[in-house]
């Protein structure tokens, strides 16, 4: 079970406001991506997140484009996952090949609050905030090892060299 504390944002958030597009071509060092998350809606997001926070936001979380650097400025920021209410099919997609969990739990948006410290256990399917407790449909395995292996590619080459 992994813990962490709340980043709470509104609906629509699109993949522009998650990672500004005016970076889309000369940013590309992790560390320098990360930097930038979330710049445009919340300034102090990325001076002020730590490893293991979520980010929990309204629907249609990830819209606009198809941007894959959305997902990955969270992931190198240190999120541990998104809980919101729906996602952009893309950016949850993204979000997955990435190794950044997404989690759809509309009363879980609805039952925490900013700044709330979380535990999530993704095997159970369970959000723990306080005494408050949110299901949700636990991640299949395969899920579960793109996550652990940190994303598709270092997942795809750990199976090459029999390492999964």
């Amino acid at each position: 079970m992994k813990s962490g504390r709340v980043w709470k944002y509104g609906e629509n958030i699109n993949t522009d406001v998650i990672f500004p597009g005016k970076y889309t071509y000369s940013v590309l060092d992790p560390e320098e991506m990360a930097g930038h998350a979330l710049e445009d809606l919340d300034p102090d997001f990325a001076g002020s997140v730590q490893p293991g926070d979520v980010v929990v936001a309204g629907k249609n979380f990830g819209c606009g484009s198809s941007r894959e650097q959305a997902a990955a400025c969270l992931k190198f920021a240190g999120v541990q996952a998104v809980i919101a209410k729906s996602f952009a099919r893309i950016f949850f997609r993204n979000a997955i090949n990435q190794g950044l969990s997404v989690i759809k739990c509309p009363e879980a948006v609805d039952g925490i609050s900013d700044d709330e410290k979380i535990a999530i256990d993704f095997s159970a399917g369970k959000i723990l905030a306080g005494e408050k407790v949110f299901s949700f449909p636990p991640l299949p395995d395969s899920v579960i090892g793109l996550l652990e292996a940190g994303g598709l590619i270092p997942y795809t080459k750990k199976k090459l060299k029999g390492d999964i």
